[in-house]
């Protein structure tokens, strides 16, 4: 969805003079069309996940897809699958390995899958900061899952990830949806989460799969809460642009 100046500021709750500040300063993913601005929805929750910007849970879509207010991040998570000890030394060898190590359906193909992950990081890193990443397809209907399910992959040595804080990554959520409107749900959901400090500990530490979920979904049922303070401050000196 191509959303205005004015959409962009209500969805972050500042001015609309804000937001034009940040298109200036080249710093907001943004399109001039037809000599206005334009927005892409997916892109600019990723670029706010990216910033650990503070912005309800489900702003960007639940209003207007009130469906998704059943899709749960614990029921993904229980979904997926969680793995320890990824091997690989950069980026492509930890993607390669983890679609080695993954539970995925026999009609999905698994080179394929490889290729769109590479292409969205090719986009901009998927690193949202403090040592995770948060890859993810661009297209997800394309892949032809039927259910939503999140990957927790925790590598046996961090590697750069090209993280918008410079940080190497040491654990990465993987993302594999059968809807742009699901993965926008549940990228929203994480982005909330990954602040707890009992999560980053559990993470931290790579707790057992079990203890992971437990606080993961604790998290999850604070966070989700309608009252979310809003956005403040400042959207940070890194360039935008990521694509969904």
């Amino acid at each position: 969805m191509q959303l205005s100046v004015k959409d962009a500021a209500t969805l972050f709750r500042v001015s609309e003079d804000v937001i034009y500040g940040w298109i200036k300063d080249g710093v907001i993913p943004a399109y001039h069309i037809d000599n206005q601005y334009r927005f892409n929805r997916s892109e600019l929750l990723e670029w706010a996940t990216s910033r650990q910007m503070d912005i309800a849970a489900d702003v960007f879509e639940q209003a207007q897809h009130p469906r998704n207010a059943s899709l749960s991040l614990a029921d993904a998570l229980q979904a997926g699958d969680v793995l320890y000890g990824v091997q690989g030394s950069d980026k492509t060898s930890v993607l390669r390995g983890i679609l080695d190590m993954l539970t995925l359906p026999e009609e999905v193909d698994r080179e394929f899958l490889f290729q769109v992950l590479l292409a969205r990081e090719a986009l901009g890193s998927t690193g949202i900061g403090g040592g995770i990443a948060i890859p993810h397809v661009r297209n997800p209907v394309i892949l032809h899952i039927t259910k939503p399910a999140v990957t927790i992959c925790f590598l046996k040595q961090p590697i750069d990830f090209q993280a918008i804080d410079g940080q190497p990554v040491h654990t990465l959520f993987l993302l594999i949806t059968p809807t742009i409107r699901a993965h926008l749900h549940l990228l929203s959901r994480l982005g909330l989460v990954l602040r707890d400090k009992e999560v980053k500990a559990a993470l931290g530490r790579q707790a057992p799969r079990v203890e992971l979920l437990e606080v993961l979904t604790r998290a999850e049922a604070v966070f989700a809460a309608p009252c979310v303070a809003p956005a403040g401050g400042q959207a940070g000196g890194q360039t935008g642009g990521q694509g969904a």
